[in-house]
């Protein structure tokens, strides 16, 4: 079992901080939509999001399994609070002095409990299922080609996050195929995205590797 130092229990602090902001960063600039491709739109929260999956990869890599997960567990209790205090909100009553901007403020923050439910469903159901591929390819392949299984297990939570999301929330809304026509575009950005992010994993992992680490690595072998 690996002993954490002060100094490694500052590194995930600063790993959290990343991972919980990008997250947010998603769920609540990813309403904004830019047009993409072949009259396709794509969310703003596509910059932001593969940081989420990216960074379960390196904490995975470097810390294990089991804090990778914990991540993931710190993901899912934030959206729930933050859903609950979104609810809170919009139905506390409004002063007069803030009507200016009641409308705005109940149709962004005002989720639909559908939209919830899918919003934590994908996210849950993706960011586990990378955690768990992402080890499932690493006993495959050894303690090489970070780069492989963290593109792959990418590839497949992504695409499981953006099935769930976009059916869960608009079936019955949109037609099969429209959704199919949106969730395509949204899953292979996403995934294009995670690969042009892989260096930053990279140096991500450097910084949190250092010599403590590595000779408890070497101690244990």
């Amino acid at each position: 079992m690996q002993t954490l130092t002060e100094r490694d229990y500052k590194k995930i602090l600063i790993c959290l901080t990343l991972y919980i902001t990008s997250l947010f960063a998603a769920n609540s600039l990813g309403i904004k939509l830019m047009p993409f491709f072949f009259g396709t739109t794509l969310s703003v929260g596509i910059f932001c999001f593969p940081i989420v999956f990216i960074m379960t990869d390196m904490i995975g890599e470097v810390y294990g399994k089991k804090m990778a997960k914990n991540f993931v567990l710190a993901g899912v209790i934030s959206i729930l609070l933050f859903l609950l205090y979104s609810f809170v909100s919009t139905i506390a009553p409004w002063a007069k002095e803030g009507l200016w901007v009641k409308e705005g403020y109940n149709q962004v923050f005002g989720l639909s409990v559908r939209f919830s439910i899918a919003s934590v469903i994908a996210f849950v159901v993706g960011e586990y299922q990378d955690v768990i591929s992402f080890f499932f390819i690493k006993a495959k392949t050894g303690e090489k080609y970070f780069w492989l299984r963290s593109n792959l297990s990418n590839l497949w939570s992504q695409l499981l996050d953006t099935i769930l999301f976009m059916f869960i929330a608009f079936v019955g809304i949109y037609p099969i195929h429209t959704i199919l026509l949106i969730v395509i575009p949204w899953w292979l950005f996403k995934v294009l995205m995670g690969i042009l992010y892989t260096p930053l994993s990279y140096i991500g992992i450097y910084f949190l590797k250092d010599k403590h680490i590595n000779a408890s690595n070497s101690n244990q072998n």
